[in-house]
């Protein structure tokens, strides 16, 4: 198949979780057969912090203006087998546009359906969605699962949805040692966001401020200046997705906290959980529903509510971490690496291909 994708970014990971899985399913895609091209808008701050210059597996396509490419576009779709526009593409109502009127399969992938969702419900704008919702694409693929499926039927007219849920690139997210100074209690890995804060209190400050003596690591943009930072919290502005094994092995386990929005929704896996467990680092994470589809609690994970939660886990003795990461790395070999996700995307595209009007099928 030849995809056409029009996304937020696949060149840069800073403050956004888009690109490392793009990376990882066109890479598999590619080793499967597909030809990808990938339509960003070249935006400042994507720019001052690229991390990919080539797409490893597909063409990427930089511009400006979208109607510096629109043509470009246009021809690129005239052979796609299936067109993709994102949630949060600069360009997603132009995108939309041009890929309605083309004959290559009409898909939505909507990676922060929660939001979307929730932004829907509350009667607030989505930039990235027309007056008539989803309702004109043959599939609509969704990173949460469970009730997110049929509100994206019920509220914006979807008539084909399934899940697409985050994976990993076992061949870059895999165990390393770790440092030679020895590991920290406790690591994070994040985006600032503010409705994360009163967990990452809880679940992260809180039992650094408790344990002085001990090291605890942020890694993630946007902080604001204002945190409230301790002397044994260390931080790292921008963690590149190379350096991810590494920011993992520097600490006895990780800490997962779920936006609001995707735990209110259920079933929406955020990638860190899966690259942290191909690395074999143990995971404390709050709880949202759907997570024990993914990993088993207590065995493959452990779940934090509070902070004596996280001390108790902290006092577990290296064996017993290293059995829960192995379990974990174990889990997600076999359930949730891109060769997998990116198998699901195209049976998805073939059964929506093949019940597509036929006036939108891309004939062979």
């Amino acid at each position: 198949m030849k995809l056409v994708i029009f996304g937020l970014s696949v060149s840069s990971s800073w403050g956004n979780g888009h690109a490392v899985l793009w990376r990882a399913l066109i890479q598999s895609l590619a080793a499967q057969g597909h030809r990808i091209v990938f339509f960003e808008r070249d935006v400042p701050y994507y720019a001052e912090n690229r991390d990919l210059t080539e797409l490893d597996g597909g063409q990427l396509v930089l511009y400006q203006d979208w109607k510096e490419i629109a043509g470009a576009a246009r021809r690129q779709l005239a052979d796609a087998d299936a067109a993709i526009v994102t949630s949060y593409c600069p360009d997603a109502l132009p995108a939309a546009d041009l890929i309605l009127d083309s004959r290559a399969l009409r898909v939505f992938y909507d990676l922060d359906s929660p939001v979307t969702l929730a932004r829907v419900g509350a009667g607030e704008p989505v930039a990235y969605l027309g007056t008539d919702g989803l309702a004109g694409f043959d599939l609509v693929l969704s990173y949460a699962g469970g009730e997110a499926l049929s509100a994206l039927r019920d509220r914006l007219g979807a008539v084909r949805v399934a899940p697409l849920y985050g994976c990993v690139d076992p061949q870059r997210y895999r165990p390393v040692p770790p440092p030679e100074f020895g590991r920290a209690a406790l690591s994070y890995l994040g985006t600032y966001a503010a409705d994360r804060q009163p967990a990452l209190a809880r679940l992260f400050l809180e039992p650094a401020r408790r344990f002085p003596n001990e090291r605890f690591i942020i890694g993630g943009s946007l902080y604001p200046t204002d945190f409230p930072w301790l002397p044994n919290i260390f931080f790292e502005r921008h963690v590149t997705p190379a350096v991810h094994p590494l920011f993992y092995a520097a600490a006895r386990a990780t800490l997962n906290i779920t936006r609001s929005a995707m735990a209110a929704c259920g079933w929406c896996p955020s990638g860190r959980l899966f690259e942290a467990a191909a690395c074999a680092t143990p995971i404390l994470s709050d709880w949202w529903e759907g997570l024990d589809d993914f990993f088993v609690p207590g065995s493959e994970i452990l779940i934090v509510r509070t902070t004596e939660d996280v001390l108790a886990a902290l006092a577990l003795s290296d064996g017993e971490l290293a059995r829960i990461g192995a379990d974990a790395r174990e889990r997600v070999l076999t359930g949730h690496t891109a060769d997998r996700r990116a198998a699901e995307l195209i049976r998805q595209l073939e059964t929506a291909h093949r019940h597509a009007p036929s006036e939108w099928r891309q004939e062979a």
